[in-house]
């Protein structure tokens, strides 16, 4: 695994807890970080949403390039 793979996971899992309090008890932990209220953003927590995005689109398309890559060929 590379580490760009483990980043992009840690990324994708920081905005998956992060999505989780937003739901479970209205606290956006990544506004909080960096001061903010819940819903306020700066500079800096749109450069962290736009990571964790980035991070969410590279698991999948790993996650899907992997299981084309694991299926077996079909002979026509």
């Amino acid at each position: 695994m590379s580490g760009i793979d483990i980043g992009a996971r840690t990324l994708a899992g920081i905005g998956a807890i992060n999505w989780g309090l937003v739901s479970l008890a209205e606290f956006d932990l990544v506004a909080a970080v960096f001061g903010l209220e819940f819903g306020q953003t700066n500079t800096a927590t749109r450069i962290v949403y736009g990571l964790v995005g980035l991070a969410g689109v590279w698991v999948v398309a790993r996650l899907f390039a992997r299981s084309e890559a694991s299926r077996p060929a079909v002979a026509a």
